[in-house]
């Protein structure tokens, strides 16, 4: 029995999502081989992968059809969530990827979404930040049942920082834990960027696999400096089906383009809603919206939510869906959105030919 004989046993076990097998994707690593004994490790697409049992199973089986049913397998897992878009200066370095969740419009329900978003990803492994960039309307420590909490502060080097909270192993920073929910905070837009770069640069994140922004509504000047002066991953569009949201939905992609950042899709919220009596399902604000944007716009449909009033109770308790209600039908459709992100996330880090120049030599 060789190394060479284990690829080519993996060689027939395929990644679902990227549809090519996983030697081809230079995910095993590490083999390992003693008698009958066979150890490797399995370098998942993302540690949100939702298929790691389906795939430990092909594989020991592909290794047990090819090379003999007598073969003990032991797999690890493991997980790159390596950023496309490193940078050595970049603000951030220990943040490997930076996922903004934005809306034209706001009372669409994006901070919602952006606080089960970033609690599906943490529930499938993965290491996971939230920063509540919504300057003057702050909402992420109601949401986390965080209000009146403040963080701490803690000198690294010369320097002062700020220790994130932690709740539902998520880190939280936000401008609402800083100044009093009652105090309104009356800045221009200088100030409100400088609080925002400050937010971002003097927060402690440690190491992290995604840290999810929530935008305010908008495409002003938070949006421009989140644009410019941080390596974003991708955005994640929230939107109702209702004509006036998505106008000012489409701003918010045009505007993430024209800035380079790939869209990774749009999520429809309140699609549509089931009467708790009778089980009807009605379309209050129209049916179709982020649908037919996508098809336009060329980018994907990540998810449909219901307009329920368990979403917004859970979310006013401070334990969002997915901590409240885990195994319900409203967390796994935020788990199947996060997941296809991550998915996403990890097939642009893995084709990178495209992002280098072709270089041509020639006399002159």
């Amino acid at each position: 029995m060789t190394k060479e004989k284990v690829l080519e046993a993996l060689s027939n076990v395929q990644e679902p999502d990227l549809g090519k097998d996983i030697v081809t994707l230079n995910m095993v690593k590490d083999i390992e081989i003693e008698g009958n004994y066979i150890s490797f490790t399995v370098v998942l697409t993302t540690p949100a992968c939702p298929l790691k049992d389906m795939i430990k199973n092909a594989c020991v089986n592909a290794i047990q059809l090819h090379i003999g049913k007598e073969a003990i397998v032991n797999i690890k897992f493991t997980a790159n969530t390596n950023s496309n878009r490193t940078d050595p200066k970049t603000i951030l370095p220990k943040v490997k990827n930076i996922i903004a969740v934005i809306s034209g419009k706001g009372g669409v329900g994006k901070s919602t979404i952006a606080s089960n978003f970033a609690l599906a990803l943490a529930r499938d492994g993965a290491k996971v930040g939230l920063l509540d960039a919504d300057i003057y309307g702050p909402s992420v420590p109601i949401m986390f049942g965080v209000r009146g909490e403040r963080p701490m502060m803690m000198n690294v080097g010369d320097k002062g920082m700020i220790v994130p909270l932690e709740k539902y192993n998520i880190k939280l920073m936000s401008i609402g834990l800083l100044v009093d929910e009652k105090n309104a905070v009356v800045w221009r837009g200088p100030m409100v960027t400088q609080a925002l770069e400050q937010l971002l640069k003097d927060t402690r994140w440690r190491e992290l696999d995604y840290l999810v922004v929530d935008l305010p509504p908008g495409t002003g000047d938070i949006q421009l400096t989140l644009a410019q002066k941080v390596p974003v991953t991708g955005v994640v569009i929230v939107t109702t089906p209702q004509d006036i949201a998505l106008i000012d939905a489409r701003k918010g992609l045009k505007m993430f383009e024209k800035v380079g950042i790939p869209i990774l899709g749009v999520v429809e919220n309140m699609s549509f809603h089931i009467c708790p009596k009778c089980g009807h399902e009605s379309h209050i604000f129209g049916a179709g919206g982020a649908e037919k944007m996508s098809r336009e716009y060329g980018t994907e449909l990540l998810g449909q939510l219901p307009l329920d009033e368990a979403i917004r109770s859970q979310a006013d308790s401070g334990k969002p869906t997915v901590v409240s209600d885990p195994d319900g039908p409203v967390a796994e459709i935020y788990r199947r959105i996060a997941r296809r992100c991550a998915v996403k996330i990890a097939e642009s880090q893995r084709d990178m030919t495209s992002k280098f120049p072709n270089i041509v030599v020639q006399n002159t």
